[in-house]
């Protein structure tokens, strides 16, 4: 647990849209005595930062602020070194990301991260998982909306089946709100570097091993119409289903045999049509530099919606499990996905790894692998539901 460092939490990139919402969760919902600090590259933004969360709680006007560059490896080893946890909203990953990562692989420190690029996360994987192990740093990545109603919402539906047998089960996400620029910027990023995710993708596969003696995958499911959520359903190529595959692979909860389907549930068809047409327009267009560049203007970082419209945003996952010879349907649900609920994960996140007692892991881990009940309940109780719906 390390008790001589002199903070419990560092939360990077606090003058970020979604860092700021992260430190105000805290300040209003961190438990006293949690010994916490703001880090960035701008003192001055950190300290307009700290004078929101003043107003929030007074005792706050003192939080220290660590400044500290993800281009300056220098800079960032003092403040990795002198906390147990470390979360960061700074993205792109795949271009500010791996600094933080190697710095709390190498100091023992426990890293977190909101992010939903696969490149990022199979690259760490392949640099610096093993030193990870070796220092028992946990480095859990895709602590927000990616990846964490998916991975908890297979967990908490697996946990309702017999696992002595085949389980699979069919995610189903439906979504209201904005995506937040850190998210855009991200998902650009990942379209312009398909090539770059293969290979990342295959150097993960040629040296992480399999689970032994069980079979777990996570497969592309087909176009159609579900019975089940009475909708279009959409296959999903995000980060999702792979981080439930490594959840599986990782607890033996999930049964000797078990497939995961990830969806998008949409009510109409043109819908659908619209959209795939418009993301391989997409695509095409991110791989040109000049209309790349256009289209990461649309929308600068740090920007968001207000609190009147994230207040009107929502998200429900429904998943169908079968297994042991019944099926359960189960939802995870909450408020705005890209902002709001988001933070609320990344922070309970970061405060289950500082206080719970949880398994012993270390290296590169997922939200379940690292966190299990302990993060399911600590997100009950911070307003997200998950529940079994009627038959």
């Amino acid at each position: 647990m390390r008790p001589d460092r002199p903070y419990d939490l560092v939360l990077f990139g606090a003058t970020g849209f979604t860092g700021g919402l992260t430190a105000e969760y805290l300040a209003r919902h961190a438990p006293a005595g949690l010994r916490w600090a703001l880090a960035g590259r701008n003192p001055a933004k950190l300290a307009a930062v700290r004078d929101r969360l003043a107003a929030i709680d007074p005792a706050l006007a003192t939080l220290p602020l660590l400044t500290a560059d993800v281009t300056d490896a220098g800079s960032l080893r003092p403040v990795v070194a002198g906390t147990r946890v470390l979360a960061t909203t700074v993205g792109p990953y795949v271009h500010h990301g791996e600094p933080l990562v190697a710095a709390c692989a190498a100091a023992g420190t426990d890293y977190l991260d909101i992010t939903g690029e696969p490149e990022f996360v199979d690259l760490m994987y392949v640099r610096h998982h093993a030193e990870a192990v070796r220092t028992g740093a946990r480095l859990v990545h895709a602590c927000g909306f990616d990846s964490v109603p998916h991975d908890l919402g297979v967990w908490y539906t697996v946990r309702q089946l017999a696992a002595d047998g085949p389980v699979s089960v069919d995610g189903f996400v439906r979504a209201g709100g904005r995506f937040s620029a850190g998210t855009y910027h991200s998902a650009l990023t990942a379209f312009s570097r398909t090539t770059q995710t293969k290979r990342a993708a295959h150097a993960r596969r040629a040296v992480e091993p399999r689970p032994d003696g069980r079979r777990v995958r996570a497969v592309a499911g087909k176009l159609g119409r579900s019975a089940a959520v009475g909708m279009w359903a959409v296959p999903l190529p995000t980060i999702d289903p792979q981080v439930v595959r490594r959840s599986a692979a990782a607890r033996p909860e999930y049964g000797p045999d078990f497939r995961y389907r990830h969806f998008a549930a949409v009510k109409r068809l043109p819908t659908v049509l619209l959209a795939g047409v418009g993301m391989a327009g997409l695509v095409g267009l991110v791989k040109l530099p000049p209309t790349r560049r256009w289209l990461l203007g649309r929308v600068a970082s740090g920007q968001g919606p207000s609190a009147q419209q994230r207040a009107r945003s929502w998200f429900r996952v429904r998943f169908v499990g079968e297994g042991g010879g019944r099926t359960v349907r189960t939802e995870v649900a909450g408020g705005d996905p890209g902002y709001d609920e988001t933070a609320k994960m990344l922070a309970e996140s970061a405060l289950c790894l500082a206080y719970d007692e949880l398994p012993a892991t270390s290296g590169q881990l997922t939200p379940v692998a690292a966190m299990g009940d302990a993060l399911l309940d600590r997100l009950v109780r911070a307003g997200i539901t998950f529940r079994v719906l009627p038959q």
